[in-house]
């Protein structure tokens, strides 16, 4: 069995349950000792703007906020999707602590590494 887990949220603010489970889960294959890796694509890059993901909450009451702040608290890497960032308009000083840009071909190669949950 792996030790590391790569977490790759496609939804955003538009869809809190599954973009928040995605966050749910990088934090509790963290906090079980695991290696973890979030990626955010298309509207998930959303979760890395600072303040955009403040008040957004599941319907489990799960709140992104406090997710991130778990993730950002034990250096968890937040890799925000770089075309899908220029897209949106989100540039790298924008971005939440602990998030940087990344492209297809690092994604590559951490699911070729790792295991991947997909949400």
């Amino acid at each position: 069995m792996s030790n590391s887990f790569l977490i790759v949220i496609s939804c955003g603010l538009d869809n809190p349950n599954r973009s928040v489970r995605g966050l749910h889960l990088a934090t509790v294959a963290q906090k079980q000792g695991k290696s973890v890796t979030v990626f955010l694509l298309d509207d998930a890059v959303f979760l890395a703007k600072q303040g955009l993901a403040d008040n957004l909450r599941a319907a489990t009451g799960d709140v992104a906020a406090d997710l991130i702040f778990h993730l950002q608290s034990f250096e968890v890497p937040i890799l925000v999707c770089t075309p899908c960032a220029q897209a949106r308009q989100i540039k790298a000083d924008e971005l939440i602590q602990g998030a940087r840009l990344a492209t297809a071909v690092e994604l590559i190669q951490l699911a070729s590494e790792t295991p991947l949950i997909s949400l």
